[in-house]
């Protein structure tokens, strides 16, 4: 397979799939010619790296998983730990973009937004007014 062909198939763009490969997280075989030569296998492997990295894990956290996922002897164990330390993780960010959103929040229900110059958003970005 081609690689038009392979993106269309994995919904991934050619050069996200040209950039896999160049970090090796993705090795198609090669024809006479030179050119690249897609398997379906490496089609699954594409739309699992689309998948991953859609949950959030990074390039190296999706090389791990990749690793996990072509070793039939792994233990559910440890693919288990990778998801609860990404879900621990996103937990996390979504605690500090609450915490955004009400300062925020606060600083935007706080501004008169008139034709006054005083504003307490700028204010408080400014560390005038402490934001709460």
């Amino acid at each position: 397979m081609n690689i038009g062909t392979v993106a269309e198939k994995s919904g991934l763009p050619p050069k996200t799939i040209r950039y896999y490969e160049e970090i090796g997280l993705l090795r198609p075989d090669r024809r006479e010619n030179g050119y690249r030569d897609y398997s379906m296998e490496d089609v699954h492997r594409l739309r699992f790296l689309q998948r991953s990295r859609g949950l959030g894990f990074s390039v190296e956290e999706c090389r791990q998983l990749l690793s996990l996922y072509g070793d039939t002897h792994r233990e559910s164990a440890e693919v288990k730990a990778m998801a609860e330390a990404k879900l621990t993780e996103i937990d996390r960010k979504l605690a500090e973009l609450h915490g955004l959103r009400d300062m925020l929040s606060h600083l935007v229900a706080n501004c008169h937004g008139d034709d006054r110059p005083e504003c307490p958003i700028i204010d408080g970005l400014s560390g005038r007014t402490p934001i709460q």
